[in-house]
């Protein structure tokens, strides 16, 4: 069986087996919560095997099977466990491997792929390690990807726990049927020097996040930042204002222009909506419109008013949503000819967003030499050249976009993990 054809027209039913599942909590069972949501989200029939653990605390649509004696801590396991340790085969152990066996076989049989995290290269429960190979030789299983997060046979903390001979052989042993994945470039170095086997016939995988959650997005914020494309952009811009012509709007988008010419993915978002009862703010922002579409920006530049579910309805937002997008912008910029006061500035700081404004009094008075200041007659080009400077010479500007840019779920996801369920892993 080869290539992405393997699956065509269907939707692959995975299952993911590991000891323990969600509530258990631990840093596999944390990429299995992962990795379940996003494979159901994508629309794959996901179900999780297991020795412990709730269906319930595992996203909507998986499904949880428990087989009580994949459990490290199932007594019989354990008591086997501390023995193979010390370098002894317990006369039960082939009893337990048959058992596991006979559990085994109908959950994963049902399966086109059979995800196992850590079983193959970890000494917590070598009967089910046992269980599993034989399952692969007897061709039980249909394809297998061995997630290998931590490796015993090259552990400090757990070489002294294995042995040579059966069964640890089993945790060093490459099979040829079986699709590996690790977590980082070092780890594929380990396991294939402990595999005998090149290191390209390993996958890197890393671990990623989930921005919604570690943000604290609310559902309609998460929403609206997807729409946007904003975890995609090289600089996000915030302009937190009504539209009114003495926000200076057309600044922005000329700023936007200049970005995108020097090959910048900006994103500009305007959040406030114009006053449909007034002719004039109607007609200004019906003219940045038009604007923007001759310095092709349209995409580059949003107003969250028109980012509704068609033209008909369009989207106002409440606080808690532009809450969501002040945590996910870069730089909160405002242009104004004028302001009362300027709360974004205030609102900025206490996010930790940099702020670029004009010489309002919120910037001179509170925000003083913490806030960058330009002049509204400084041509946007100029001011376009130091946003990218800064961009470029900030850390932890360059690292927050790397993330939401390549390590996100979404985007490990779409990159290397649907690949790989959908058939493209060379079996």
């Amino acid at each position: 069986m080869q290539g992405p054809e393997l699956f065509e027209g269907k939707r692959p039913e995975v299952a993911i087996l590991h000891y323990t599942a969600p509530p258990v909590v631990g840093g596999v069972e944390a990429v299995i919560q992962a990795h379940a949501g996003i494979f159901t989200q994508a629309g794959y029939p996901i179900s999780v095997i297991a020795g412990r653990g709730e269906e319930q605390a595992l996203p909507p649509g998986a499904s949880l099977t428990r087989i009580p004696e994949m459990d490290t801590q199932y007594s019989q396991v354990a008591h086997m466990s501390s023995r193979l340790e010390q370098g002894e085969v317990p006369p039960a152990f082939d009893d337990m491997v048959n058992q596991l066996i006979g559990a085994l076989a109908p959950a994963v049989s049902r399966f086109d792929t059979v995800i196992m995290h850590n079983v193959f290269t970890k000494h917590f429960n070598l009967p089910l390690t046992a269980a599993l190979h034989y399952l692969l030789d007897a061709g039980k299983i249909r394809r297998c990807i061995a997630w290998c997060h931590d490796l015993s046979w090259t552990s400090p903390s757990s070489r002294s726990k294995v042995h040579a001979g059966y069964p640890w052989d089993l945790l060093r042993t490459h099979r040829e049927d079986t699709i590996y994945v690790v977590v980082s470039e070092q780890r594929q170095q380990e396991l294939a020097t402990l595999l005998g086997c090149l290191p390209g016939q390993i996958r890197v995988i890393y671990n990623g996040v989930n921005p919604g959650t570690l943000l604290g997005l609310s559902p309609g914020g998460d929403a609206l930042v997807s729409r946007l494309g904003l975890l995609e952009s090289d600089l996000v811009l915030l302009m937190p204002v009504r539209v009114t012509r003495a926000k200076n709007i057309e600044y922005a988008l000329h700023l936007v222009a200049a970005l995108k010419a020097r090959g910048c993915r900006p994103k500009l978002v305007v959040t406030g909506p114009p006053d449909p009862h007034d002719r004039d703010s109607m007609a200004y922002f019906q003219g940045l419109q038009k604007l923007r579409g001759q310095l092709g920006v349209e995409e580059e530049m949003r107003f969250v008013f028109e980012a509704g579910v068609d033209s008909e309805h369009p989207l106002m937002i409440d606080e808690q949503v532009v809450g969501d997008l002040f945590r996910v912008s870069d730089v909160m910029f405002m242009p104004s000819r004028r302001e009362g006061f300027g709360m974004p500035v205030l609102e900025a700081g206490l996010v930790g967003l940099p702020v670029v404004c004009t010489e309002i009094p919120a910037a001179k008075e509170v925000g003083g030499q913490d806030v960058t200041m330009f002049d509204a007659t400084q041509d946007p080009s100029q001011v376009a050249e130091q946003l990218l400077i800064w961009a470029e010479r900030t850390p932890l500007h360059r690292l927050r976009r790397r993330v939401r840019q390549v390590y996100t779920w979404n985007a490990i996801f779409d990159r290397d993990i649907k690949p790989l369920l959908d058939g493209d892993g060379g079996l």
